[in-house]
């Protein structure tokens, strides 16, 4: 077996090379050991090797004694809900994101859609997928459609919203469902982009972390005159959002707007990304909220959540958890809190407030020990004060910056932000001359 597509939040690897039929059956089998499940939720992405893989893994869950319910081709959100809807003791979701064509994977929950991530049990199941089974009495397969369900659900989430137009671009992924299923039963007009449900991704990778991926968006906001433009991720997990003119709304002023949202209607804690603007805790401290840092990566961020009871919390790769969507990320949530925003006021209006301090862009640094280069920045900025939560972030009085390490290359990534133009250039020139020295 090829064992680099156990990764610490989910098993991903190229179809037919890394990942094969047969480790997607082991895969199976390895689960329901692990979790002694006895009936797990599967849910498949649009890719054409989705089907090929759930029917070997149906087959091992199945083989090991548990029972399947597949819910048919959907997006990751729908297999947080169907887990918990269905009751289920686990949930399978059969993607890769935003990666290319020929990749494909697994992301895992136990119940309650609580993660199954490199530290709470990906290895196990890895080391389990490689041994031998005991014979078990089989399982059943059954389908079950959510849809309704799912729609009534994530629709709750919005109020007052009508009357917008809004254009989607799924990028040939699983954003296509949310906007036909979901999305379309709004008073709302949609303008399409890309909603063909196509693995190969023929238009743009669709991974509107890339801002190259939301150009087209941005060109169609600006042309229908849309009051909002919407792009999702490949599982539709993630989104990214344009204003009404045309501009790339960070992911820390999503967050910003959509916590002053919630917290209108309950006060309570919300978590934002380490890397994220001071105007993120500025914002949710002005409306009553309790602001914390948390963590990169949704393992971390869903069991921050559960431990503190968080209300919500963002990052700026564009996942947004809410504690009523039982702690998980949903694009499409997110989507509709920033419909119901948009149909009170101009998000240009609202996000241009926002726009106080001065942030750089990710920048990354190959660098040989990326602990003893983070231990010499820790030295050099030690009259600031100093957060070792992930990586390191110093905080001065009018700047910072978070150095934080890659889990699978040699990398260092460093985002700053500071109170003038003029101070961020000279902090970024000074910190990447003292990483790359």
């Amino acid at each position: 077996m090829i064992m680099t597509i156990f990764k610490a939040y989910d098993i991903r690897g190229i179809y037919g090379k890394d990942l094969t039929d047969d480790i997607a059956y082991r895969i199976g089998r390895a689960l329901v050991t692990f979790l002694k499940a006895k009936k797990v939720v599967v849910g498949r992405d649009m890719r054409s090797s989705s089907e090929p893989l759930f029917k070997a893994l149906a087959q091992g869950i199945t083989d090991q004694g548990a029972d399947v319910i597949d819910i048919g081709v959907c997006s990751t959100p729908v297999s947080y809900f169907g887990c918990v809807f269905l009751e289920a003791d686990a949930s399978v979701m059969i993607t890769a994101s935003h990666n290319p064509a020929e990749y494909n994977g697994f992301k895992l929950t136990r119940e309650m859609a609580i993660p199954v991530s490199g530290d709470t049990g990906i290895k196990e199941i890895e080391a389990l997928a490689a041994k031998e089974f005991e014979d078990a009495e089989k399982g059943s397969i059954s389908s079950k459609n959510i849809t309704d369900e799912y729609a009534k659900h994530v629709l709750s989430f919005g109020s007052g919203i009508k009357g917008l137009k809004i254009v989607i671009d799924a990028g040939n992924g699983m954003g296509g469902f949310e906007a036909t299923e979901v999305l379309s039963r709004l008073p709302c007009t949609i303008v399409p982009l890309y909603l063909e449900l196509d693995g190969s991704f023929p238009n743009h990778e669709a991974n509107p972390l890339k801002p190259e991926t939301l150009a087209d968006l941005q060109k169609e906001v600006i042309a229908s005159g849309a009051d909002l433009g919407i792009a999702f991720d490949g599982d539709a997990d993630r989104a990214f959002f344009i204003d009404d003119k045309g501009n790339i709304i960070s992911s820390d002023f999503t967050l910003a707007l959509i916590a002053r949202e919630i917290l209108k209607k309950e006060k309570g804690l919300v978590l934002y990304d380490i890397r994220s603007s001071w105007i993120a805790r500025e914002v949710i401290e002005e409306n009553q909220g309790t602001s914390k840092m948390c963590r990169v990566g949704h393992a971390f961020i869903k069991e921050q959540m559960r431990k503190e009871g968080a209300i919500f919390a963002g990052e700026l790769a564009g996942h947004y958890y809410f504690k009523d969507n039982f702690f998980t990320d949903s694009a499409v949530i997110a989507a509709v809190i920033m419909l119901s925003i948009a149909s009170k006021s101009r998000l240009s209006s609202l996000v241009e407030p926002l726009r106080k301090y001065y942030k750089s862009d990710e920048i990354n640094f190959e660098v040989k020990d990326k602990e003893a280069k983070m231990d010499e920045l820790s030295r050099h900025y030690k009259d600031g004060s100093i957060s070792l939560l992930d990586g390191i972030r110093i905080d001065f009085d009018d700047w910072w910056f978070n150095v934080r390490p890659s889990n699978t290359e040699p990398l260092l990534r460093l985002n700053l932000e500071a109170r003038t133009k003029e101070l961020l250039e000279a902090k970024t020139k000074e910190l990447s001359g003292l990483i790359k020295a």
